[in-house]
């Protein structure tokens, strides 16, 4: 398929240091200084990212909410007009077909967020289903552009430039209709960091004008846009899952660890009855955090391997002050026991970290393993997730914190210069 461009490709074309192809065949920004610098701007001033290859949905009509109750694990019954929420939605087999993010506007109107990988086909499915539903489904992704905006300073810069509306009292996973500069927004307070932040959903055809003016009224307060290296880690340290390299239909919500925004009580879901299924009987999987004993990512695919299942030989040292003494390695065994999802440095922990599938008996926190990178076995741990924040405190920023922060400069030549990150399947991601 030929390559898809999102409003803002022309700045990216400019200022990125490269571009490669990513989800649905769009074409994304790696980065436009460091991964690192990038990715320690966001944590600790404000980073601005162009997503405008999520796939927005609408979705109208009086059989809306009884169509996505159908089609979502999650409930939207109780959902309020200006709430969001996220949710799986799976096949008969319980198989994810998409994560995504449900916006409320009303009792017949909602609009449905998709991972930028399988885009279309979420849309189909939502189409498909729609027959007879006395619901409408069109897809608007062409007409919407979606800026991110993130960081302990999001609330703070927005709150000079957004109008309309109270980002003091917008709370964590709502919405609200603004304006920057005569440009209608739609305000969520939401996004894909672990970080305070906040999504604008904007009209694509004045999205250029839009990020322009950001860019320039965020100076003072250090923001910086960021690519998809700095993405990956940041959400990687947050453990945060993306379609494609982590998901597919091959796995359940069980497997990446989404089961509790399952609903059974709902009495229907399309694949409730194959959940309860693996509910039942437990599973063979799961995805973990793992911390690798490298100095370079591992890649999608590599093999995850149990400790007691490799092989130990001795080789002579040649060179250096233990020359002529002896030093185990270690080799991969026969049985694999998992493989890598994702991979990345972790600068805001010091730490190379990998995600990844692995039988159930070797998921506990603690565990060693060795994963395979580049035909060598390294030594690696799982992990507890998220490896940053886990208390989410940083999410739950309160507009009383804003007055203790001030822009910090991000510079990362205090830190390990490791930018290497594994994004996918053949140097891309989805």
């Amino acid at each position: 398929m030929k390559e898809r461009r999102t409003p803002l490709y022309d700045f990216h074309l400019r200022a990125a240091r490269g571009i490669i192809r990513g989800g649905g065949d769009y074409m994304f920004p790696t980065s436009y200084t460091s991964p690192v610098e990038e990715h320690l701007g966001v944590r600790r001033n404000v980073g601005m990212q162009d997503l405008s290859s999520m796939g927005e949905i609408d979705v109208k009509g009086p059989g809306a909410e009884r169509l996505l109750r159908r089609l979502l694990v999650n409930e939207v019954l109780d959902m309020q007009p200006g709430q969001l929420r996220y949710s799986t939605m799976c096949n008969e087999a319980g198989g994810i077909v998409d994560d995504v993010t449900v916006y409320k506007f009303d009792e017949e109107h909602f609009m449905v967020v998709a991972s930028s990988g399988p885009r279309l086909k979420t849309y189909r499915w939502i189409r498909d289903h729609a027959a007879g539903s006395s619901a409408y489904v069109t897809d608007m992704t062409a007409g919407i552009a979606l800026i991110s905006v993130q960081g302990p300073l999001s609330r703070m810069y927005l709150k000079a430039v957004v109008e309309g509306v109270d980002l003091d009292g917008l709370r964590f996973f709502r919405f609200a209709a603004g304006v920057v500069e005569d440009v209608e927004v739609i305000v969520s307070r939401s996004g894909y960091t672990g970080e305070l932040g906040y999504e604008l959903y904007v009209p694509a055809d004045q999205a250029r004008g839009l990020w322009d003016l950001l860019l320039e009224r965020g100076k003072e307060f250090e923001l910086r846009p960021y690519g998809v290296e700095a993405m990956q880690s940041l959400r990687i340290e947050k453990a945060l899952p993306l379609y494609g390299p982590d998901i597919s239909e091959e796995q359940t919500p069980f497997h990446v660890g989404l089961d509790r925004w399952v609903r059974f009580d709902k009495p229907e879901f399309i694949g409730r009855e194959a959940l309860l299924r693996v509910q039942e009987r437990g599973l063979e999987k799961r995805w973990v955090g793992l911390v690798l004993e490298s100095e370079a990512p591992a890649s999608h695919g590599d093999g995850i391997y149990a400790i007691e299942d490799v092989a130990t030989f001795r080789e002579i040292v040649e060179t250096g002050a233990e020359a002529g003494e002896y030093e185990d390695q270690l080799t991969p065994g026969r049985r694999r026991i998992g493989f890598v999802t994702s991979s990345a440095w972790g600068p805001s922990v010091g730490k190379m970290l990998a995600l990844g599938y692995v039988d159930t008996a070797h998921a506990w926190p603690g565990s060693n393993l060795i994963v395979e990178i580049n035909d060598r076995p390294v030594p690696a741990r799982v992990s507890r997730i998220p490896f940053f924040d886990p208390e989410m405190a940083r999410i739950r920023s309160r507009p009383q914190d804003d007055q203790l922060r001030r822009p910090q400069n991000s510079s990362a030549a205090e830190v390990t210069p490791r930018m290497g990150v594994a994004v996918g399947i053949n140097g891309s991601f989805s």
